[in-house]
């Protein structure tokens, strides 16, 4: 009996160890690809070895990148990108098509661990796909369970957008025009087959729009003394990340899903982005990445308020400034490293290098939001005739926009294209700026503090 006790004991640590080991507390990296100045996939995998990470994630399946990671340690996440979604979930034999393509080609030899059936498809996709997330996961699993690859959990990412309320996080709800058709039906397949609920957590987001109310050490891991307890839960939060995930473990607890585990997809700060966006930069950047690596790899595990001592695994974003991501400046500066594959601050993810190891930070110079007046203008060394037609845009939007730039006004300058994008972008962002414009269109303009106006030609501004 004493032998029968101790083997079982045995086993019963073996399988501990098991599925711990599957979902262990090293932090992985995203891998975006929305740059043309990045390095070769087969440097890249060199560099994501060289920061410490253990996963990556990729946004799709691209077999350059995956031949890259064959015989690699790293654990992959790939996906299948949000445009597939619609077809795929009408369709068995394009789901199988998809794997037989895209995944049988490099497993087992490239360690692909799990696969995102779409990326913030409620965020970024029109509505009538929302619909085939869950059936296209379905078959996506069918699929892989043909080809008995059944160590790949499927999953889909979401972004916090899909609360309707998340404060105090007792109260996280999911919208109600999702909740039921689409976010349930989603976690009922998470829980069946033991997959993860995917989620994009950026603590960055709701200090910036409210830095009056929320302290920006509370966001960045370094409060010591700023503690927030929940009124229905009476738990107690010391950091906005734990706040944002628990509102979020309330929000499927009262779906009905209380046990689905959590994966972070995407968590990161930016170290960079236009005059008018308060706090990204270096300074901010590192400390909240490297708190959160402590976080995420502490042994014993921390994991939340709601979920104590559990493992959140995570992939961190990104590796890469990536320059031809479209909206404001942060959206191309969350890289860990610059595009030339050098460190835009020291960090290892494997979360083993203390504070003192590394150098001192530049101090930030942007906490506080910028006071004053910005213009939009071109960006240096643009192609011309991208110019032309964003210029074309910006004037056909009404409001008499581009009146002053027209021959004989005060604005006009013969033979002067990057002049009147100018004014034109300035004009067309001062007007549309309180309905969401941004001054980017489409890498063609940079904002500035810098006054472009000239004797009776004045340049619209924005005013913060």
């Amino acid at each position: 009996m004493l032998k029968m006790g101790l083997l079982s004991l045995f086993f019963h640590f073996l399988f501990l160890s098991i599925s711990s080991g599957e979902i262990s507390s090293q932090v992985g990296i995203n891998y975006g690809q929305l740059g043309d100045n990045l390095p070769s996939p087969e440097k890249s995998v060199k560099l994501i070895q060289s920061i410490g990470a253990k996963r990556v994630k990729i946004y799709d399946a691209n077999p350059d990148i995956l031949n890259a990671l064959r015989g690699t340690d790293l654990q992959v996440s790939i996906m299948v990108p949000n445009q597939h979604l619609t077809n795929i979930s009408t369709n068995q034999k394009l789901a199988d098509s998809w794997i037989q393509s895209n995944v049988l080609p490099f497993y087992p030899k490239v360690k692909i661990r799990y696969l995102l059936v779409g990326n913030e498809v409620i965020s970024s996709s029109p509505k009538e796909i929302w619909y085939s997330i869950v059936p296209a996961m379905r078959k996506i699993k069918n699929a892989l369970n043909t080809h008995r690859l059944n160590k790949i959990k499927v999953g889909t990412s979401m972004a916090m957008d899909v609360l309707e309320s998340s404060f105090p996080p007792s109260n996280g709800t999911f919208r109600s025009d999702i909740a039921y058709p689409i976010v349930k039906p989603m976690l009922q397949f998470l829980s069946r087959t033991k997959s993860f609920y995917f989620l994009d957590v950026y603590p960055y987001f709701p200090w910036s729009t409210d830095s009056n109310n929320i302290n920006l050490d509370y966001a960045l891991f370094e409060s010591r003394t700023i503690k927030y307890t929940d009124p229905v839960s009476n738990l107690t939060y010391s950091n906005l990340f734990d706040q944002m995930v628990d509102s979020v473990i309330f929000a499927m607890e009262k779906l009905g899903y209380p046990d689905v585990r959590i994966w972070i997809a995407e968590t990161g700060w930016p170290n960079a982005g236009d005059i008018d966006q308060i706090g990204a930069n270096i300074y901010n950047a590192a400390t909240y990445n490297r708190n959160v690596i402590k976080k995420l790899t502490a042994k014993p595990p921390v994991g939340t308020p709601a979920r104590p001592g559990r493992v959140l695994p995570s992939f961190i974003f990104a590796l890469y400034n990536e320059n031809q991501k479209p909206g404001p400046g942060t959206e191309r500066h969350f890289g860990l490293l610059y595009p030339n594959g050098s460190n835009v601050y020291a960090i290892d993810l494997s979360g083993k290098t203390p504070d003192s190891a590394y150098e001192p930070l530049p101090k930030p110079t942007n906490n506080e939001p910028y006071k004053g007046k910005i213009w939009c203008v071109a960006a240096r060394g643009v192609n011309a005739s991208e110019l032309g037609s964003a210029l074309s845009y910006a004037c056909s939007q009404g409001n008499k926009t581009c009146d002053p730039i027209q021959p004989g006004k005060e604005c006009f300058k013969p033979d002067s294209l990057v002049w009147h994008a100018s004014y034109a972008f300035s004009s067309y962002w001062s007007q549309f700026k309180k309905t969401g414009a941004t001054c980017y269109f489409n890498g063609l303009a940079t904002p500035t503090a810098k006054d472009p106006s000239f004797g009776r030609c004045k340049f619209p501004s924005v005013t913060l």
